[in-house]
C-alpha cells in the first residue's frame, strides 16, 4: 500500500511539479515596440463584396509622392480584427515608408465591416479579399502600379485561394501562415500552450489530444467543421505568382519546420521560404537582440520582395 501511495505521489510530482515551478518562477513576459495607429496616416475607405452581399470598410495607407505605387492588400488572421493591432500597423508603416501602399480592411464582422467571420469558411473570406483587390484597382485615391496580397497568420491559408481566383495578381506574401491543415496546426499550438504552463513534453501532448477535441467539437465546431481539414499544399503547388513565405523557427502557434518542409517538397520555383531563427509567431527580434515586434530583416525582405515583384508591372 505504501509503495502504491509513493508511486502516486511521484507521478503527481512529475506531472504537476514543473507546472508549480513555472508559475512560481516564470520570467516577466517580454515587451515589444510596435507602431500605433496615431503614428500613421490613412484614408477611410468603403467597398462592397457583391458575391456575398457584404458592405466592407478599411484603411488605405499611401506613401508620400505621386506614385504610382504597388498596393498590398492585407488578409487578416483569426478572430476579430482591431484597427489598433500593432503587429499589422508595424508592417503597414514599414511598407508605406518604403513606397508600398497598403489596404488594411476591417475583417467581416469587425469594426465597420458587416458580416460574421465566425460563420465563414476560407473560401468565403477569400471573396472579401477579392472584393478589396477590385476596389484597389478602381479607386481614385492613389495611382496603382500593381496589386498583391499579404496573408497574416491564418490569412496564410486564405492567400493561395485568392491567388488561384484573382486575375493578374502581382505577388503573394504569407506572414507566418501554416502549410499544414488547421486541425494539425491546432494540435501543435495546444501542445505548446500546455508546455508553456509547465507540463513536460509528452504529458503536454496527451493533454492536447483531449483539449483539441474539446475545441473542435464543443467550443468552436462551426469553425473547425468548416475549415479543419483544409489542406493548402495543392494550392501552393499550383502557385505561378511570385510568393514569399515568412516563418519563425521558434513559433509555438504554427509548425514552421513542417510547413517549410512541405512547401520546399513542392519544388515550386515561384515560392521563396525564409525561416528566421530566434523568432516566434510575430517574427519578433530574437532574445537579446532588440525589442521590435517584427524584426527588421523580415520587414526589409517583404518590402524588397514586393518592389522587385512589381517592378515594371501594371495591374
Amino acid at each position: 500500500m505504501f509503495r502504491k501511495r509513493y508511486l502516486v505521489v511521484l507521478a503527481l510530482l512529475v506531472i504537476f511539479g514543473p507546472v508549480v515551478a513555472r508559475q512560481l518562477f516564470a520570467p516577466e513576459p517580454r515587451q515589444y515596440s510596435g507602431v500605433t495607429l496615431d503614428q500613421v496616416g490613412y484614408t477611410e475607405v468603403a467597398f462592397r463584396n457583391e458575391a456575398q452581399n457584404l458592405d466592407l470598410a478599411g484603411m488605405l495607407f499611401t506613401p508620400d509622392g505621386e506614385g504610382p505605387f504597388p498596393v498590398a492588400v492585407i488578409i487578416h488572421g483569426s478572430g476579430t480584427s482591431n484597427r489598433e493591432n500593432r503587429w499589422y500597423l508595424t508592417l503597414t508603416k514599414h511598407l508605406q515608408d518604403n513606397g508600398v501602399a497598403v489596404l488594411l480592411p476591417d475583417k467581416r464582422g469587425s469594426e465597420n465591416s458587416s458580416g460574421n467571420w465566425r460563420m465563414a469558411n476560407f473560401e468565403d473570406l477569400a471573396t472579401d479579399t477579392l472584393a478589396a483587390i477590385e476596389f484597389v484597382r478602381t479607386q481614385e485615391i492613389t495611382p496603382v502600379s500593381g496589386v498583391g496580397i499579404v496573408g497574416m497568420s491564418q490569412g496564410g491559408w486564405i492567400a493561395p485561394i485568392v491567388a488561384r481566383d484573382a486575375e493578374n495578381l502581382g505577388f503573394v506574401v504569407s506572414m507566418v501562415g501554416s502549410a499544414v491543415t488547421p486541425n494539425e496546426q491546432l494540435l501543435y499550438e495546444e501542445d505548446h500552450n500546455i508546455r508553456q504552463m509547465g507540463f513536460l513534453p509528452g504529458v503536454s501532448y496527451l493533454i492536447a489530444l483531449v483539449s483539441t477535441q474539446h475545441i473542435r467539437h464543443v467550443r468552436m465546431p462551426e469553425i473547425y467543421d468548416a475549415v479543419g481539414d483544409f489542406d493548402p499544399i495543392p494550392l501552393w503547388g499550383g502557385m505561378n505568382i511570385p510568393a514569399l513565405v515568412i516563418l519563425g523557427r521558434d513559433d509555438t502557434n504554427v509548425p514552421s519546420a513542417e510547413s517549410a518542409a512541405r512547401l520546399d517538397a513542392l519544388g515550386n520555383d515561384s515560392i521563396q521560404v525564409i525561416v528566421y531563427d530566434g523568432s516566434g509567431h510575430a517574427v519578433q527580434d530574437p532574445p537579446g537582440r532588440g525589442d521590435r515586434l517584427i524584426r527588421s530583416e523580415a520587414l526589409d525582405a517583404i518590402s524588397d520582395f514586393i518592389l522587385e515583384s512589381t517592378a515594371g508591372y501594371l495591374h
